[in-house]
């Protein structure tokens, strides 16, 4: 059976993530299982997601997916290169996924593919440190020292084309046996009003549940329709007394506060009155808001640099059909990693105290019209489309 990986956030899934489903399905047959690494409570860009990852992996599958697995918040919460590489390694452990579909704006497969080479050379860390060292922000850095090395301008200037040199740079890097599948992604991301066949879930999530009708599947909509909403301005509270009481000692572990950005990030915790004033006084040229974003979000659920950098434990397995459970009969044969349903108990205790510990305070973020109880880390059950 053909085994294609996508790793996704689905904040929330919309027609263009259909449309990626059916364009593999069409490229290799029917017959071709998807499975989904998709991010859980928590986002890439320093966010609580809009919906719990339950209802998420419940659309994913009613929408086109086979099998959908958390990928574990410590990764899900990573910059774009450990994002990358963490969904890369766990879709490889599985041992059964034959190509990683993504999607980019370039369309180029062979562009998108030489840029990641250029990107694991020596040559290229060392062009970057000299740009990094001139001033220039990592993103105008990383740009510059590839049109020097190159000639040319490579595409690594929008979001899904970052993503996919990062999910290529990760093949590489890993010596995976997955093959590179990239999609032309359509569409403007920064649309105000969304594009009805390609919109962004950025511009989604702009709009309120109900005015989502022509973006998502009529599939999703039966999900999202009336499940609890979540954002981080409904628990802003709770995040600045989490960092109103942190010591020097626990502001130093954080990850992302090297070179003395912790110090900086500290100080504007004591001074800030809400979390964007605090990314305001703490973000440079340098830091990007969304690295400052991540910040806050570890600070609060308490996740230190030495916690994010441990090797994926396990792989939870939150929603599946019928093909997805021919997938998880061949994965106790070929995954390096234990697969554990949601809900049950790992063997790895340390790091089940913490998906408990930041599926509670997700609650946390749920609109005030949709309170949210506690303990549903233990609580959750595998959703399982039979038909």
């Amino acid at each position: 059976m053909k085994t294609v990986g996508i790793i996704c956030e689905y904040n929330p899934l919309h027609n263009g993530h259909q449309k990626q489903m059916r364009l593999v399905r069409q490229k290799f047959g029917q017959g071709t299982a998807i499975v989904c690494m998709m991010s859980g409570n928590y986002v890439q860009r320093g966010e609580p997601a809009v919906m719990d990852k339950m209802t998420r992996a419940k659309a994913a599958v009613l929408c086109g997916a086979d099998l959908v697995l958390e990928l574990p918040v410590t990764k899900a919460l990573s910059s774009a290169e450990g994002f990358a590489a963490g969904g890369v390694a766990a879709l490889d452990a599985l041992g059964c996924v034959d190509d990683l579909c993504f999607g980019c704006e370039c369309g180029d497969d062979n562009r998108i593919m030489s840029t990641a080479k250029v990107l694991l050379t020596e040559e290229y860390r060392q062009v970057l440190r000299e740009r990094l060292q001139g001033g220039n922000s990592f993103a105008a850095a990383r740009q510059a020292a590839l049109e020097q090395l190159t000639g040319n301008a490579m595409p690594v200037a929008t979001p899904n084309d970052i993503l996919a040199v990062e999910y290529c740079k990760a093949l590489l890097a890993s010596d995976s046996a997955m093959q590179p599948l990239p999609l032309l992604r359509a569409g403007d991301y920064h649309a105000e009003t969304p594009d009805a066949e390609n919109p962004s879930a950025t511009s989604l999530r702009k709009l309120r549940v109900q005015d989502w009708s022509e973006y998502v599947p009529e599939a999703a909509r039966t999900v999202y329709w009336g499940a609890p909403t979540f954002a981080l301005r409904y628990g802003e509270r709770a995040v600045l007394a989490r960092l109103r009481t942190m010591t020097d000692d626990a502001f130093a572990a954080l990850p992302f506060g090297n070179e003395g950005l912790w110090r900086k990030f500290s100080r504007a915790c004591r001074s800030g009155g809400s979390v964007e004033e605090i990314i305001a006084l703490t973000k440079s040229k340098r830091y990007a808001r969304s690295r400052i974003a991540r910040m806050v979000l570890c600070a609060y659920l308490g996740i230190s640099e030495e916690t994010m950098r441990k090797p994926i434990p396990y792989l939870r397995v939150l929603a599946m059909n019928r093909r997805g459970v021919e997938i998880l009969h061949r994965c106790k044969k070929t995954s390096s990693l234990q697969l554990v349903n949601a809900g049950a108990t790992p063997p790895d205790l340390e790091y089940f105290r913490l998906e408990c510990r930041c599926a509670d305070l997700f609650t946390l973020f749920s609109a005030s019209d949709s309170p949210c109880e506690c303990q549903n880390e233990k609580k959750a059950r595998i959703f399982y489309q039979k038909t």
